[in-house]
């Protein structure tokens, strides 16, 4: 009783800050986006999409279509005012809007429906930053695959000057008919066709390693997905992951390309659901034509010891990280081509759901200084407990505990995103309903973020929410407290909520100031082989100890692994 008592009195002393009403919401808005640079923030509801100002929170353009739903939304910037806008609809339509001079165009349908029989479904579409190319899993007829697109943005843009004179001169933007130019796509993924036998595990210790595939092995056919479970796990494992790589060394761009702008993608790596190996695809402008029945071959080839349960990448896409099956997380430094480690997180844990890298966290020791090639990076398991991992070549991987696993299933994490620009926080959402601001570093929670008393947070399983880095400040949907004396129509109740981060003394000690470009760490370029080589010798000497204890562990599993298989045989020999 007296420890409950002392719990309750440590949970009294957490200070509650209230979320502002900011404004109220379309019917039915399923999601939010913020632009990059904070200016807009993007609504999809149930009759189209609506783009707001950020900071006065009004409506600066609408595009609106009865009975079309939009539940997923994605904005970037292609110029100083012109943005480009990817949605998904609830019928599983991606399509692709631009905002220029105070309207939205719809640009181009990606999935367009030519025949009812043969019905695609886009599952997820991703811009990439800038807007230069754009990504999307199709399924139809129980296929799935990845169609990865280049938009015309030159073309868009001369297109979009010429469409705002005609407007002007149209009695109604509705009879406006304009000729858009299409996306072309520039390489279309299905599940590759490897032999089995590289398809299943590797050794246990093996680190992923990088393959070229210049050989005729990955046309092997190997047999049709698993049919026969439930339709959950067949779903999984014909979902694909993917994530854009900017430029990151000459061994990752494409031989062919002298010169290539930093900001735009040079390749999309992919790992597909119940699969051992990550792939990655050169974005090449001219693709080389080859017949419709044969997929292309991925460049680079990562193989893994565990099936890949969930990826991230750094905002520089320097480093990749996959989490996989028995609690083992890899990052891979793409700069210098070798895994930088691997790590088992928790024997005794749940499995990974997702992961993020988080930048700009402080190192935990005084003896160390924050380098370029050390990440962080955040693993979320199903159980609801966090940890964090801190990585760095050369050095011993460190792994720390953040968040135990709740008691109560009501209590699990569905939002865990690091606070824009505020060091070691995280904002997290709870199933329950409940939100609070967490301090990663001293394991404590700073204040409680909760609505007015008349309204919840909505669908707390599945908050509608965005955070504006620009701004440090959390958008996110409340809906109005169900009463008797309440209309039943509860979509029209629904609200915007804003709480500033910059703006409360309780954050103070944790802000640190933008950095010049937050989207692109430093990256070493190549000029020659022989710097190449250099720093590859470099990394080796920094990991002799890393490597020769994971030869020492991977002798002691094969020497364990043969007393077994000795003391099996002499059993069986005795019987």
């Amino acid at each position: 009783m007296e420890a409950a008592g002392r719990a309750e009195k440590s949970r009294n002393k957490t200070p509650t800050l209230r979320l502002s009403r900011a404004a109220q919401l379309p019917q039915c808005t399923n999601c939010l986006a913020c632009s990059e640079d904070g200016s807009y923030l993007s609504l999809g509801h149930s009759h189209g999409l609506s783009l707001w100002s950020a900071s006065s929170l009004i409506c600066v353009a609408e595009w609106l279509q009865d009975k079309l739903e939009i539940t997923s939304i994605q904005m970037t910037r292609m110029t100083g005012t012109t943005y480009l806008l990817g949605t998904i609809d609830d019928m599983g339509v991606a399509r692709v809007f631009a905002y220029h001079c105070d309207k939205i165009h719809l640009l181009s349908v990606i999935n367009i429906m030519e025949n009812i029989n043969k019905r695609s479904i886009c599952l997820t579409f991703e811009l990439s930053e800038g807007g230069h190319y754009g990504a999307a899993s199709i399924m139809c007829s129980g296929a799935v695959w990845l169609e990865v697109y280049i938009f015309p943005l030159e073309a868009w843009l001369k297109e979009l000057k010429e469409a705002g004179p005609q407007e002007q001169d149209s009695k109604s933007s509705e009879q406006m008919h304009v000729k858009w130019s299409p996306p072309s796509v520039t390489i279309k993924i299905r599940p590759p066709k490897i032999p089995a036998a590289l398809d299943g595990p590797f050794l246990d210790d093996t680190p992923f390693d990088t393959l070229s595939l210049d050989t005729a092995s990955s046309q092997t056919e190997v047999q049709p997905f698993n049919t026969d479970g439930g339709r959950n796990k067949e779903t999984n494992e014909r979902c694909c992951t993917h994530h854009f790589l900017l430029p990151c060394s000459h061994f990752l761009v494409d031989s062919k390309t002298k010169s290539h702008p930093a900001e735009l993608p040079v390749a999309v790596c992919v790992w597909w659901g119940g699969r051992h190996n990550l792939h990655q695809y050169f974005l090449r402008k001219t693709q080389i034509k080859t017949p419709a029945n044969v997929d292309p071959k991925p460049d680079v080839w990562w193989p893994t010891s565990k099936k890949i349960l969930c990826s991230a990448v750094t905002r520089c896409t320097r480093y990749v990280a996959l989490g996989l099956d028995d609690a083992l997380v890899c990052v891979r430094d793409r700069q210098t081509g070798f895994p930088s480690s691997v790590v088992s997180v928790s024997a005794t844990d749940s499995a990974f759901v997702r992961m993020q890298f988080v930048d700009y966290w402080p190192v935990f020791t005084d003896s160390q200084t924050s380098t370029a090639s050390q990440v962080h990076l955040l693993v979320v398991c199903k159980s609801g407990a966090i940890h964090k991992v801190i990585t760095e070549r050369g050095r011993q991987t460190s792994t720390l505990l953040l968040t135990e696993r709740p008691k109560d299933s009501k209590d699990l994490p569905t939002v865990t995103a690091p606070v824009p620009l505020l060091q070691s926080l995280l904002l997290v959402v709870q199933r329950n309903g409940k939100m609070f601001v967490q301090d990663v570093v001293n394991k404590t929670t700073v204040c409680f973020l909760r609505p007015p008393s008349t309204h919840l947070i909505a669908t707390p399983c599945n908050p509608v929410y965005a955070l504006n880095a620009k701004q440090q400040t959390l958008f996110i949907r409340g809906d109005q407290v169900p009463m008797d004396s309440v209309s039943s129509n509860q979509d029209n109740q629904s609200q915007l909520f804003r709480f500033h981060f910059g703006k409360s003394d309780l954050f103070m000690q944790y802000h640190i100031s933008l950095p010049d470009s937050p989207q692109h760490q430093k990256t070493l370029r190549f000029d020659t082989m022989e710097e190449m080589c250099n720093l590859y010798l470099q990394q080796r000497a920094l990991s002799v100890d890393e490597r020769n204890n994971a030869i020492r562990q991977t002798w002691k599993k094969l020497q364990e692994t043969a007393e077994i298989s000795h003391k099996r045989q002499s059993s069986s020999a005795d019987n």
